[in-house]
């Protein structure tokens, strides 16, 4: 008897429902979308309703609503056999995570960015991600939608941090991670080796809209990372990779721009879950911080929050080989100050 398939409620213009999309692809696990805002009829809500949401059975049978894409990877991992997205090796697995949270965290900042800070693609976005509602509409009502998208998302720029102090190290943050993956797919044909990890399908998500979708951010990626360009394209339907355990990357001898990928990540991500954690600790709403050697202010994220001690606790849940390689992995990154003391 065939398994049922999962329903999944999102949009297209999200980078998470694409993540998850090319993940079950990827693991060929039957599932059925219902593309809306608003929820499946009949179901709970999510909340917040805005992000992917798949309807699971809860402890009583009936179907629950669950968003988070990352614990959702580990749980159809542990659910369905063959084609895991997780690799095997605890070290490899949190490094994976790490990128992973980079992917979801930071270039999610560079993609909500660039989509709502410039007018063009700001005129791109808004009719487009409205047609997506799913229903039919006249022009008139079209253009209503298109106004209310633009008008609920463009003050969200506060949450992710972009602002005129924030833009410059956002703008070459993605010009730098763009070459780093660039870098990277000459030699190999994913993140975590010649098979796709959770980050893999974290990145992709977020390139799907920045090298795919808003004309800023694709137009910098056409004229300097090809590969990557090619790559998101070939990530949206990985259903038929053949795939092997020896496809994995080995922890302990990671390529360099493996190596140089995690330095990025210290470079702009650690210090911002730094001065987040802090600031909330504080009790304060907003966070100022330097970041790349240049001022940050934003928004106190409580989220990030929570990033911040999931990684902690995959990281102290390492046995002693395991942490080692991941000590060694991370030295000189700057992402070190994150595990301090654990």
């Amino acid at each position: 008897m065939q398994a049922p398939s999962l329903l999944l409620n999102g949009v297209h213009g999200s980078p998470y429902t694409r993540k998850m999309v090319a993940l079950l692809r990827y693991r060929r696990i039957a599932y059925r979308m219902v593309p809306s805002t608003q929820g499946v009829p009949g179901l709970p809500q999510s909340k917040p309703h805005l992000l992917p949401t798949f309807y699971l059975p809860g402890e009583d049978g009936s179907l629950q609503p669950v968003t988070d894409s990352t614990p959702l990877i580990r749980r159809f991992d542990a659910e369905f056999a063959d084609r895991h997205a997780v690799p095997p090796d605890p070290a490899l697995a949190f490094i994976d995570a790490l990128l992973e949270d980079f992917a979801d965290e930071w270039l999610s900042k560079a993609m909500f960015h660039y989509r709502w800070t410039y007018a063009q693609d700001i005129a791109k976005a808004s009719p487009i991600l409205a047609s997506w509602f799913g229903t039919p509409t006249d022009d008139a009502t079209l253009a209503q939608y298109a106004a209310f998208v633009a008008g609920r998302q463009i003050p969200r720029l506060r949450y992710v941090g972009s602002n005129p102090t924030t833009q410059p190290v956002i703008e070459a943050g993605y010009a730098r991670v763009l070459q780093l993956l660039e870098a990277h797919l000459r030699t190999h044909r994913f993140l975590m080796g010649q098979r796709p990890g959770a980050s893999d399908f974290a990145t992709y998500g977020q390139l799907t809209q920045l090298v795919q979708f808003d004309p800023t951010p694709m137009a910098l990626a056409v004229a300097s990372a090809p590969r990557v360009c090619g790559w998101v394209g070939l990530c949206d339907d990985p259903s038929g990779i053949e795939v092997q355990s020896s496809d994995w990357l080995d922890a302990t001898v990671l390529p360099a721009t493996v190596q140089a990928l995690l330095a990025e990540v210290g470079r702009l991500y650690a210090p911002l879950l730094l001065a987040n954690a802090q600031a909330l600790a504080d009790g304060q709403t907003e966070l100022r911080t330097t970041v790349d050697g240049q001022p940050w202010v934003q928004q106190a994220f409580p989220y990030q929050n929570k990033c911040l001690a999931y990684l902690r606790r995959d990281y102290a849940a390492l046995d002693a080989g395991a942490r080692a390689v991941v000590d060694h992995a991370l030295a000189g990154t700057g992402c070190e100050p994150l595990f301090q003391g654990l």
